[in-house]
């Protein structure tokens, strides 16, 4: 065998952008201009810094810009450099990418590291060629990638799941192998929780859209008080799950961990990823992150774990232009669901094909079928497409349906031209839900939550010349893109976009959209004028910042300061980062994020004084209370009552009134906030079953439902008429609407007086719950012989109730017109204090109706 003959020196320019040139099978000209700045820019200003940000736009060509920097860097430096993308699908279209159209040969690690090539590893350790991998191939308890040199992070605002989930314990119930152990964690949970919540543990998940939305956390000294219960339990169970890596990580942290709880899942985790507890990571010369936008609240920072982040933002010019052309689509806004359905399919047969963004699995199945029995066309999934999307683009009629993925899929050019989302939630995670629904700090993740809608309309629109029909649907998102007051922070493309789409979505059919979306896909002269449109409208779009973006990014330091302290057990050094970061938030819309680190602060003193510093005791029961008084309209913060001071006196509203607003903004999310369209029906379909007697229990829940009661109705034997629910108050009703005399008979009198037993044995609640029988009824009169059941049993005449309840809606409906978003405090404030005028709190309710016994108002009669 011959000697190999020693590899040639490699060409070295002195800037990234001046590599491609090098590079004779390159089947692109040379780097576009904004490109080549940006470059430039990194060679001149940042080589040497620890951590980078380029901000690149969607479609602005990122990937060219991120493999001609690590190419850069390996030639120059002779370094080990890692490019990082999230899913395997980018790994491998990066991949061909660079072989297709920049002539750079890059070697692509997938699956397991076992697996990985022995020459493609080879050429990484000696630093020959560039790796392409996924996050997780890096942020695992055992990577190959050990000691990479320079870690170029792609789309790093969507990292925080894929780097978090090292060190995120999920168990879920939905999952099958995780059943066994979630059902063991729900009874050490269970002496922790009320009734009702315990029962969402136990219970039908999907029954009630309350229940899906709802979040909890297990408040710290109850964590800390159980830890070791748990730490058993999973200990005999994560051996055979898939949850034993990140176990593993957090296991001896706990006491840096918090515990959320949903009806359908448990989740451990830091509240920042200890990105500095991995040494592949940390080790690391430097970390580039590439991102679309690079926020300036300090998000990237805590994504990331990095507090000293040199940003090289976007070249000049691409603040106003956009990537491609979007025509948006609200169907929503006119279609009732199931003309909704009907026009997806005829918008697809017109399309060919097309991608639909689900939030669920089961969405996904769902929609899958519905394809396959209407228009029989071939479906895939995202992993049907992971290694090549070659089945999907080349057939003439198809649609991809993928759930819960919103980044990493492209399909440019003719790939596709028609995008569905059906909903898109906006929180990533149980953490984030909860601090934006519980703690009213939704401002946390303005940015986050903008990147990634702007990653799910993108899929389709990658460059200058691509063009895509955007149909919006579902919870959340229509209200989010269509809603003037979120807008306005979006970029001016964007803004003059939705605005058209908007305009051209309301008070529209079926006919008129189906027929726009033809001229849009033509792209004919006919559509000419529609797009000037969309250009005068951007000309005058303004981008306004997010509110209180400076303090957020003044403060990262300091939390993640608190983070690494806490998890290395310094309560002391925690409790300093906690009020350091309380002493930089004083801008009144960040006052749910105040309350929630005067609880994180208590949390570590609380530890601290269980560590043997007595003096902290007096620290976290000081932080606590500071935490309710900084937003008195936090529900979840009287979980804290039994760890404050002896004496404090009680702060702000009733709690369960408090609990009734939470629960008030997630019906009016689920109606819709642009267009009043699904409230009214909602509205009409109550008074009109109010005013019958068939409708009237039917209706009587839906109202319970829509004044923040959890309400139901059971036709079982011996089961009462509605009941409604508030923490541990329950009015259950005994409906009388169709009363054919103005008499009471024994009969009814009995039955009212029973539902009380029915609802402690059916319905679960505190054990001391107080429970109220209510009669709704327009009789006057009752038999003597039903008087002494009626002791117990309340009234309320039917009109002065369908009264009333004319009076309820309208209060929602002036409150529906300033409901912006969930956990917006100001406008919990203001609808506490509307429902406490118009008497509709439970509180008030019971009070009110205390004082109505039956058989003192009813006249006896023989």
């Amino acid at each position: 065998m011959a000697f190999k003959s020693a590899a040639p020196t490699e060409i070295v320019p002195a800037s990234p952008e001046e590599i491609l040139l090098t590079l004779p099978r390159r089947t692109i000209p040379g780097v576009l201009l904004h490109q080549g700045e940006i470059m430039r820019s990194y060679a001149a200003q940042a080589v040497a810094d620890a951590d980078v940000a380029l901000q690149l736009p969607t479609g602005s060509g990122k990937t060219l810009v991120g493999l001609m920097i690590a190419e850069w860097r390996r030639r120059k430096f002779k370094e080990r450099v890692v490019y990082l993308c999230p899913t395997k699908q980018l790994v491998n279209q990066a991949v061909e990418q660079a072989r297709t159209q920049y002539g750079l040969t890059v070697n692509g690690f997938t699956g397991g590291k076992r697996d990985y090539d022995p020459q493609a590893r080879a050429e990484y350790q000696n630093a020959d060629r560039v790796a392409v991998t996924t996050y997780n191939s890096l942020f695992n308890t055992n990577p190959f990638f050990s000691d990479p040199d320079v870690i170029i992070i792609d789309d790093a605002h969507a990292a925080e799941n894929y780097i978090g989930e090292m060190w995120t314990l999920r168990v879920q119930r939905t999952k099958q192998p995780h059943r066994a152990l979630f059902e063991a964690l729900t009874g050490v949970l269970r002496p922790h929780l009320d009734a009702y919540d315990f029962s969402r543990l136990t219970g039908r998940w999907d029954s009630n859209p309350e229940d899906r939305r709802w979040v909890d956390k297990l408040p710290t000294p109850i964590f800390a008080e159980i830890a070791d219960e748990l730490t058993a339990v999973i200990d005999a169970h994560a051996e055979e799950l898939d949850i034993r890596w990140a176990w593993s990580m957090i296991r001896s942290h706990l006491a840096a961990c918090h515990l959320y709880i949903s009806a359908t899942e448990l989740l451990i985790r830091p509240l920042l990823a200890p990105t500095w507890q991995h040494g592949p990571y940390l080790n690391a010369r430097q970390r580039i992150f590439m991102s679309a936008t690079l926020g300036a609240g300090g998000d990237l920072e805590r994504l990331t774990g990095r507090n000293n982040i040199k940003r090289l933002n976007v070249p000049e010019g691409w603040d106003r232009q956009g990537i491609g052309r979007r025509f948006f689509i609200f169907p929503d806004s006119s279609l009732k669901a199931d003309d909704v359905a009907t026009l997806r399919h005829q918008l697809m047969q017109r399309a060919g094909r097309s991608l639909v963004l689900v939030p669920s699995d089961q969405q996904a199945e769902e929609i899958r079928e519905d394809i396959k029995n209407n228009l029989g066309f071939s479906t895939f999934s995202a992993d049907d497409i992971e290694e090549s999307k070659q089945p999907f683009v080349t057939a003439p009629q198809a649609v991809a349906v993928i759930a819960n993925r919103y980044d990493g899929i492209d399909f440019p050019g003719k790939d596709c031209r028609l995008l569905f989302i059906e909903g898109l939630p906006r929180a990533a995670n149980l953490q984030e839900r909860f601090i934006m629904l519980r703690m009213g700090a939704s401002q946390l993740f303005n940015d986050r939550v903008q990147t990634r809608v702007l990653q799910a309309i993108g899929r389709c629109t990658r460059s200058l010349e691509d063009y895509s029909a955007v149909v919006v649907s579902g919870e959340e998102l229509p209200d989010y893109l269509a809603d003037r007051r979120r807008r306005v922070h979006l970029h001016p493309e964007l803004q003059a976009e939705l605005e058209f789409g908007n305009e051209q979505s309301i008070g529209t059919t079926m006919a008129d959209i189906t027929e726009n979306l033809e001229i849009f896909l033509a792209n004919d002269a006919r559509w000419d004028a529609a797009n000037n449109d969309v250009l005068r409208k951007r000309a005058a779009a303004v981008q306004q910042p997010f509110p209180a973006l400076g303090e957020l990014q003044a403060i990262v330091g300091r939390e993640i300061e608190y983070q690494g302290r806490l998890w290395k057990g310094d309560y002391e050094g925690a409790l300093e980062a906690a009020e350091a970061v309380l002493g930089g938030l004083t801008d009144p819309d960040l006052r749910g994020y105040r309350a929630l680190w005067h609880y994180l602060a208590g949390s570590a003193a609380w530890y601290g004084e269980r560590a043997g510093i007595a003096s902290l005791g007096v620290k976290a029961r000081g932080h606590f209370n500071h935490s309710k008084r900084a937003a008195a309209d936090l529900p979840w913060l009287v979980k804290l009552a039994r760890y404050q001071a002896a004496g404090e006196p009680p702060v702000g509203r009733s709690p369960r009134l408090l609990r009734q607003i939470e629960r008030v903004e997630g019906v009016l999310e689920r109606l819709g906030t642009v267009t009043d369209r699904k409230f009214n029906e909602r509205e009409r379909d109550i008074l009109h079953g109010l005013a019958s007697s068939e409708g009237f229990e039917q209706a009587q829940v839906r109202l319970g439902e829509m004044l923040g009661f959890s309400a139901g109705k059971r036709e079982v034997d011996a089961s009462p008429d509605p009941w409604w629910v508030a923490d541990d108050l329950c009015f259950v009703f005994e409906d009388h609407a169709g009363a054919s005399n103005d008499v009471l008979d024994a009969t009814k009198a009995r039955q009212a007086a029973s539902h009380p037993n029915w609802i402690r044995d059916h319905v679960p609640l505190p054990d001391d719950a107080t429970i109220l029988s209510v009669l709704v009824t327009p009789v006057t009169k009752a038999k003597s012989g039903a008087v002494p059941h009626l002791h117990s049993v309340t009234l309320w005449e039917i009109e002065s109730f369908r009264h009333w309840a004319k009076q309820a809606l309208q209060t929602m409906r002036e409150l529906r017109r300033t409901f912006g978003q969930a956990g917006d405090l100001v406008w919990r404030a203001e609808a506490a204090e509307r429902f406490e005028q118009a008497g509709l709190g439970a509180d008030q309710i019971y009070r009110w109706l205390k004082e109505r016994s039956a058989s003192s108002i009813l006249q006896s009669v023989p």
